[in-house]
């Protein structure tokens, strides 16, 4: 008897691919708009609230070269399933707590199993897609992780503040379940052969490339966690601040629009020093005259430096080492999220004192230095590679 249509396995759908980066980007940014929430409801000073990001983040980075070495190994769905299974007890679990130590960790190995969402969709379309159709699956995956990122700028808060904290954690795990369930019948898409290939992954030009995006992390996703706050601390009411954070979603939609725009007419090196202006403009305004108004500016600025400079930086990644690419990936987001990490855990006391605009400041100097880095180093890999 032949298998119904229903039954046939097949292929990962565009819609899934920015569902799940939809969903691991939600997660990623619900903590954050219920900072002061949090430490009103529970015995978490605010530094400690920000810590839970810190620890999400970590755990999310150091979890990279696992998730690559496995995905290479093992598949990309396979990968993928196991994570969303995991998102789904760590963040029930978040919910159960209420103590610092037991929500650190809770969170934490809620960021590890979410860790695996976005590179393996990095992955995905390294291995299904080359030129102009990755440079829009890339741009697609900005808009919807940005998406993400805006509901859960705008809702968390008030959830949280409104009706119950737990229920911002709950609604990821809904997603992740929702994830899970359209992912029963999907077989792996053919990729080109890849191991667990360590000295590929780590080339001189590997590594520049992870050090690069390490700063890159800490300017785009480890201070941009501060700008729900710093609109708090100017008076800004908890739903007022989200709507003014989604400043950020509004510069990668209309920045990956642009990006579409810009990519059959400038290289990939141009493309990293235009979106890296962008990133060294947004923070000004907030360095000089700190306001709703320069903060709202540099939420917006910022996205669209995502869009542009950071969709050309993963393509690089896709492209670096694609004979170990889910690894290579992997150590990419790893470094990503680690700058990350470590940007929010050190001016986290900074940020406790209401320092806003001093973190701003950092940001503006060492965001000159990331746009000179990279675009000569990507300079010199792209000549190299073409000769």
């Amino acid at each position: 008897m032949s298998k119904s249509p229903a039954a046939e396995p097949r292929q990962l759908p565009d819609s899934a691919l920015r569902f799940v980066g939809f969903l691991a980007f939600f997660d990623r940014y619900a903590t954050p708009p219920m900072f002061v929430a949090l430490s009103l409801s529970t015995a978490l000073s605010l530094s400690q609230a920000v810590e839970l990001v810190a620890g999400y983040s970590l755990l999310y980075a150091l979890g990279q070269p696992l998730w690559g070495l496995l995905s290479d190994r093992f598949g990309r769905l396979t990968v993928l399933r196991w994570a969303l299974f995991g998102a789904i007890l760590g963040a029930i679990a978040s919910t159960l707590f209420t103590s610092y130590f037991a929500l650190l960790i809770a969170r934490s190995l809620t960021g590890l199993m979410f860790g695996a969402l976005y590179p393996t969709l990095l992955t995905l379309l390294g291995d299904t897609r080359v030129g102009m159709a990755k440079a829009r699956g890339l741009s697609d995956l900005q808009i919807f992780s940005s998406l993400g990122t805006t509901l859960a700028t705008l809702v968390a808060g008030a959830i949280a503040t409104s009706l119950d904290w737990r229920l911002v954690f709950l609604l990821p795990a809904a997603g992740a379940a929702a994830a899970l369930l359209s992912l029963r019948q999907v077989q792996e898409p053919q990729r080109e052969h890849t191991t667990m290939n360590f000295k590929a992954a780590f080339g001189r030009e590997n590594l520049l490339l992870y050090a690069v995006v390490f700063l890159e992390g800490g300017l785009l996703m480890g201070f941009l966690t501060y700008i729900v706050p710093a609109l708090q601390s100017v008076g800004m009411g908890i739903w007022l601040s989200g709507v003014l954070g989604c400043g950020f979603a509004v510069g990668v939609i209309l920045g990956a629009r642009f990006m579409r725009l810009l990519v059959p007419r400038f290289s990939r090196t141009w493309l990293i020093g235009i979106g890296g202006v962008i990133l060294i403009l947004s923070f000004a305004p907030s360095a000089v005259l700190p306001s709703a108004g320069s903060y709202t500016v540099t939420a917006f600025l910022i996205g669209a430096a995502n869009a542009i400079m950071h969709s050309s930086m993963q393509g690089w990644a896709t492209e670096v080492a694609p004979q170990a690419r889910a690894t290579t990936v992997s150590f990419f987001v790893f470094a990503l999220f680690f700058g990350a990490s470590v940007a929010t855990y050190l001016t986290a006391d900074l940020a406790e004192q209401g320092k806003f605009s001093q973190i701003f400041t950092i940001g503006f100097w060492l965001s000159i230095l990331l746009v000179a880095v990279a675009t000569w180093l990507h300079a010199h890999w792209y000549s190299k590679r073409s000769n």
